[in-house]
């Protein structure tokens, strides 16, 4: 029987979310399809997300662009990093060949670089391209900020434009490189809440409103983490890894639930807007309020499905900085209920997409 091979960016959280979904869709239409996972996100946040079934390697083939932070980009550090990586080209994709003819793969899915891509399509194995944009897109923009980010838009489009079909995911740019294109409904699905198990191991009021600090990094002062603890209002959670020590920012373990169970579990997420959190959100009817991200062409597309889905509120970068979150959650509090809802089943129709590539 022959394998799935997936890969997945680690290029965000979000990118390994969705692709999760869209596994565990996989494994439950096909238990006995062998599938293996490639992706340099961390194993703790895999495993918490993926049955042992599913074997997950590490690997690296894109870099996306490198944050200061979830908010802040790094722009020369991203084009000098993403040309390092297109010197080893010939040798990742050679060696993804091999590996690929080794394992006996079937169809290679991508979420979403083109190293794997064109390995497979060397091989003449199907290709399955998953995303709601392509890198080639989002580096458009940086194109007047350094001429050479143009080598790895065409780097990108040339793999894209031989990729056999996109399932292309909601709150998506064209990707108009790919010539075959199926659209996905919304693949996230609503988690459990567990605020009780929370409060008890956290020792948070389960009376009070809880806030959900959504953020792989952030960088704030410690003025302004002194200034989010005297929210005596509210109860204030950030994730691991993003802590603050000695403060009253209650830090949730990846062990303790999966986080769509915190989000269910939380009153209000404050986030920056990416495909992930906006996702989760959505399919668990919480309330977001975002802030502005610059160097992101995505924002705009996320901001309009936060503004259709969800009720919601803004926070200017400068405030969210500050630690001052008292106006945005008190105007979230009373912003309407969304007027639209979205279609779900997104995982799922994926799932049986992926299944019926001839391989």
């Amino acid at each position: 029987m022959k394998k799935i091979a997936y890969y997945i960016t680690a290029h965000g959280y979000g990118h390994g979310a969705r692709s999760c979904d869209i596994l565990n869709a996989l494994r439950e239409a096909a238990p006995n399809v062998p599938i293996l996972v490639k992706t340099d996100l961390p194993s703790d946040f895999m495993t918490s997300r993926l049955p042992d079934s599913i074997e997950v390697r590490p690997g690296a083939f894109d870099v996306g662009l490198i944050q200061k932070d979830s908010i802040q980009v790094d722009l020369d550090a991203s084009i000098e990093t993403i040309a390092r990586l297109y010197e080893r080209e010939e040798q990742l994709i050679a060696q993804e060949a091999a590996c690929i003819a080794r394992e006996n793969i079937g169809v290679v899915v991508a979420d979403i670089p083109a190293i794997p891509l064109a390995a497979a399509q060397r091989g003449g194995i199907p290709t399955v391209a998953t995303s709601n944009f392509g890198w080639d897109w989002i580096y458009s923009e940086f194109v007047g900020h350094d001429p050479r980010w143009e080598i790895y838009i065409e780097k990108f489009r040339a793999v894209y434009a031989k990729t056999d079909l996109l399932l292309r995911q909601p709150f998506a740019e064209p990707m108009s490189a790919f010539p075959n294109r199926i659209d996905l409904p919304l693949l996230a699905k609503p988690g459990t809440a567990c605020r009780r198990r929370i409060a008890e191991t956290t020792g948070a009021d389960p009376g009070k409103p809880w806030v959900l600090l959504s953020f792989t990094t952030l960088n704030l002062a410690a003025e302004a983490v002194e200034r989010i603890s005297r929210l005596s209002s509210h109860e204030v959670f950030s994730v691991e890894p993003l802590e603050w020590p000695d403060s009253n920012i209650h830090c949730l373990s990846r062990a303790l639930a999966p986080f769509t169970d915190y989000v269910a579990s939380c009153d209000v997420v404050v986030t920056k807007p990416g495909f992930g959190i906006v996702s989760e959100c959505i399919a668990n009817g919480k309330p977001i309020v975002y802030s502005d991200r610059k160097n992101f062409l995505e924002y705009p597309i996320l901001v309009d499905a936060i503004e259709r889905y969800c009720r919601h509120a803004f926070i200017p970068n400068a405030a969210l900085y500050a630690g001052d979150l008292e106006r945005a959650l008190a105007a979230v509090a009373t912003a309407p209920e969304p007027a639209e809802r979205i279609a779900r089943g997104g995982a799922e129709r994926a799932a049986l997409e992926i299944l019926s590539v001839p391989g």
